[in-house]
């Protein structure tokens, strides 16, 4: 086991009246200017927004809006939005929606008492995150975990860069499952596979003696497979609902990384996919994770061995190293399928000529290596990009 220190002090309120507690959620950051950041008119008719006014009027809270947030959130809202904070003296930042709406409000929160670019710290040209702007969260769509992470990913003409600090992690985030029982079948499935994805980053380590967080970790992922069946049988299930909204938190909230490194070479690969095709981060993540895992199978198959017998019953005796590790991704292609996504680079129309350029962008030019189970060098990566499609 890593020696680790873990830190995540965000407060999570969760349950079908989780949203009256807004107002003294607010009350207690004592903010004068808030500014509201989401896309879309289900945060008017799910009542977040008039909850939200409420709460600013019954505090004296200035209130401001942005519905701006596109997928795979933008450097030219943020750069948009810094501005206005700056201009309007804005204390408070609060997301309503999914990943993107998060995202962008942690970038926009990290730009807003830095005199340059923002984008500075996403390149590295920026070494150090100084003061920043309190953040909460009202999350409607699970997916990403953003809600109490210290992540956030943004994107520019060229590149899709992440950038990590405690100084992100949300002061609260409302989660309430009955927001989330619209959510479109396709949607729930994207979401469920970048949990998917996060707790398999956490699996796939180098370290030994975790057996903690692998059970966790496993634990979790049945929990999800369970529940995702029975949304794709019943999307109004609402125990199923609150089931996967609080999978999205524990993937991503930073418990499951106790004592292991954690591995994000697919990650690095499919932010590469949905910069250059603009995809839908769970769907290419389904997609990279089953080459990746068909990869590893020949080449590191022990974690992988691990999961196919822990998780989906496979017995180590049955089967050679190899052919029990490749049950792994045959399991997750299955499941994906089930869900309704697709699980082919194919199927998105990625032309494997720009492999290459993706793996020269996911290395910096080929000066380091992506991931930490197996270091991926350009090469590598072109080996994985083939076998998704």
């Amino acid at each position: 086991m890593e020696n680790f220190n873990f830190y995540n002090p965000a407060r999570v309120v969760f349950g079908e009246n989780a949203l009256e507690q807004i107002g003294s959620l607010l009350k207690a950051q004592r903010p004068k200017t808030l500014l509201m950041i989401y896309k879309g008119s289900y945060v008017k008719t799910l009542g977040i927004r008039d909850a939200v006014i409420k709460a600013c009027e019954e505090n004296n809270i200035r209130f401001f809006e942005s519905a701006e947030v596109v997928p795979n959130p933008r450097i030219e809202l943020v750069r948009k939005l810094v501005d206005f904070v700056k201009e309007n003296e804005v204390d408070f930042i609060l997301a309503a929606g999914g990943g993107s709406a998060i995202d962008t409000a942690k970038a926009v929160s990290m730009g807003s008492h830095y005199d340059g670019d923002v984008w500075d710290f996403f390149t590295g040209k920026a070494e150090e995150l100084g003061k920043v702007i309190p953040i909460g969260v009202v999350s409607t769509i699970p997916a990403s975990g953003s809600e109490t992470s210290t992540a956030t990913i943004i994107s520019d003409a060229d590149f899709k860069l992440g950038y990590e600090s405690e100084k992100l992690i949300p002061k609260f985030a409302i989660l309430n499952p009955t927001f989330t029982l619209g959510l479109p079948d396709y949607q729930t499935a994207c979401g469920i596979a970048d949990m998917f994805s996060h707790m398999l980053e956490r699996y796939f380590s180098p370290s030994e003696h975790t057996d903690t967080t692998d059970f966790l970790i496993e634990g979790a992922i049945k929990a999800l497979i369970l529940n995702a069946k029975r949304l794709r049988k019943d999307p109004k299930d609402l125990n199923a609902r609150a089931e996967i909204q609080l999978l999205g938190t524990v993937a991503h909230n930073g418990m499951l990384d106790m004592g292991r490194i954690s591995c994000w070479g697919s990650h690095r690969i499919e932010h590469e996919i949905s910069a250059l095709y603009d995809a839908t981060h769970g769907e290419g993540m389904a997609i990279v994770l089953i080459a990746f895992t068909k990869y590893m199978a020949v080449h590191k198959p022990e974690r992988l061995m691990q999961l196919a017998n822990r998780v989906y019953g496979y017995d180590y005796h049955d089967y050679s190293d190899t052919e029990l590790a490749m049950k792994v991704s045959e399991e997750l292609e299955r499941f994906f399928k089930y869900m309704g996504l697709k699980t082919t680079l194919t199927e998105l129309d990625v032309k494997e000529s720009d492999f290459e350029e993706m793996a020269n962008k996911a290395t910096k030019g080929g000066k380091i290596e992506v991931g930490h189970y197996m270091p991926l060098d350009e090469e590598k990566i072109i080996e994985i990009l083939k076998l998704a499609m």
